[in-house]
């Protein structure tokens, strides 16, 4: 029989047509115009999975309200270090989607972002301690420096009416409220950077697609094996950098890969479910993000927020992610994901993660065992006067947390992100979740510095960097005139005025 495979080359192949894949496709076509790149998405539309807004967890993540980045340290201490770091991440992702605005790359941003109060709640003697700790030590911080703190009752009633609506007025409560704070409809977002890549002389973007097999050949290029999966044709293709950003695909990739930096590296998948409000009277009461403190042993996806959004045009309103198990490491995956990701290399490093997390495994069971009525029940800790007949339940996305090797514990999960790239530069992969698409632009800044040492280095890409990135090579939450002005400037330029 004759050969029948599609053959192709290009110079980048992107694998996943989410947020990560789409911001480097434009990053590098950028800083190089003339780069060909083609992009393999097994779904037929792009941010299908975790960028979906459905999906993702987390919307406009900048560290302003999720509690579960400032943790209180055995001594009582709070570091602002990690929140910070986000923080400093989120202004870089505003400063190129601004840049994608004014170049006329992508249209409309109040389609895909607006502003709402960021808001952290809690109640109790010990959590309204903690609360006002943290205020302290974000608070000092440029980044942070708009942020407000109250224990008064009938302030926190006209911040977030809903939430304190047959609450009793003597309990201690606290929150913080950071007005900047956005909502980000990541897919939209994601739909409108892909189609204009899609546009883009030597890009070429494939549906339907599924990465079957990768691997490097003797001249240091990557040869990947694909099935179309609407016609079953098979095809090749050949590049000399390949970047793997597809969710909780792309560990089974890494390990088809077999590259030594891979080696070591499992999955943990955690599923989720929103409380979806159906009641327009109770939506319309809502207009903020406010997030409370996680379980203890509960995965950071799972800290519980009511979250108003922006969804397809509609205003939205949700409560959870509740979280659940699933061996599956994709929503639209395969149950088999999870069995056939363990290898001899991972295998002691998932089974002692798994023994030192069995706080963990005891709350996602409790979770798949919760009933309908026991989640409207957690619900009326945010919401006190929830009724039943005005929820239901939206199935959220998939995540899988990294679990890696560590040479002092053996085997440790992680919560974070986790960019794994060659020692040769030739391949970058992302594992992990949250903060995830928020931070999209940094982790993109990373993965090229890591993989394009070279070109990084030279005046052109330096000067093409900062035009795209104004702050770019300089911390902000260090220069409050530059953070100032960036901030004015971005909110001119994405509505949220």
């Amino acid at each position: 029989m004759p050969d029948t495979t599609i053959r192709s080359n290009s110079d980048v192949v992107l694998i996943g047509a989410g947020i990560m894949s789409a911001t480097l496709g434009l990053i590098l076509k950028e800083l190089q115009p003339e780069l060909t790149i083609d992009i393999y998405e097994r779904l037929d539309n792009a941010a299908a999975e975790s960028s979906d807004a459905w999906n993702n967890a987390g919307t406009g993540h900048s560290a302003f309200c999720e509690l579960n980045y400032t943790p209180e340290a055995e001594d009582g201490t709070i570091s602002p270090k990690k929140a910070i770091s986000i923080a400093e991440s989120f202004e870089l992702s505003r400063q190129f989607w601004s840049y994608l605005v004014q170049q006329e790359k992508i249209s409309s941003p109040e389609h895909f972002i607006k502003r709402i109060p960021h808001i952290s709640f809690v109640w109790g003697d010990e959590n309204v301690a903690y609360l006002k700790k943290r205020f302290e030590a974000l608070q000092a911080n440029p980044l942070f420096a708009e942020m407000i703190y109250s224990t008064d009752f009938s302030e926190l009633e006209k911040w977030m009416p809903l939430v304190m609506e047959g609450r009793e007025k003597n309990l201690s409560v606290a929150a913080t409220s950071m007005g900047i704070g956005t909502d980000v409809n990541f897919g939209v977002l994601t739909r409108d950077m892909f189609s204009h890549l899609a546009q883009m002389e030597g890009v070429n973007l494939h549906f339907h697609c599924e990465v079957r097999d990768l691997k490097q050949r003797d001249d240091k290029s990557w040869r990947i094996k694909i099935t179309d999966l609407a016609t079953d044709q098979k095809r090749k293709a050949y590049t000399k950098f390949v970047f793997i950003g597809a969710g909780g695909g792309s560990l089974p990739l890494l390990e088809k890969a077999d590259i030594p930096e891979g080696k070591g590296f499992g999955g943990f998948p955690v599923s989720g479910q929103w409380l979806k409000c159906t009641n327009p009277e109770v939506i319309a009461q809502h207009e903020s993000k406010v997030y409370g403190k996680a379980s203890v042993g509960s995965p950071p996806m799972s800290v519980p927020h009511i979250d108003s959004r922006m969804i397809n045009g509609e205003k939205q309103l949700l409560f959870g992610p509740f979280a659940g198990f699933s061996t599956r490491f994709l929503k639209n995956g395969s149950y088999s994901d999870l069995p056939k990701s363990i290898q001899l290399d991972n295998i002691v490093p998932m089974v002692i993660a798994g023994v030192k997390n069995i706080p963990l495994t005891k709350y996602l069971i409790d979770q798949v065992r919760q009933s309908p009525e026991d989640r409207i029940e957690a619900l009326k800790e945010y919401v006190p006067g929830a009724k039943y007949d005005d929820w239901v339940i939206e199935r959220a996305g998939q995540r899988v947390q990294v679990i890696k090797k560590d040479e002092k514990e053996g085997g440790k999960l992680e919560f974070g992100t986790e960019v794994i790239t060659s020692q040769d530069g030739t391949l970058s992969v992302l594992l992990g979740a949250s903060p995830g698409a928020s931070t999209a632009v940094s982790i993109m800044l990373d993965v090229i510095s890591r993989c394009f040492k070279d070109e990084v280095k030279t005046p052109e890409w330096q000067a093409k960097f900062k035009a795209m990135i104004p702050s770019y090579g300089q911390e902000l939450n260090d220069n409050p005139e530059l953070l100032e002005k960036i901030r004015e400037e971005t909110a001119t330029v994405l509505k949220l005025k």
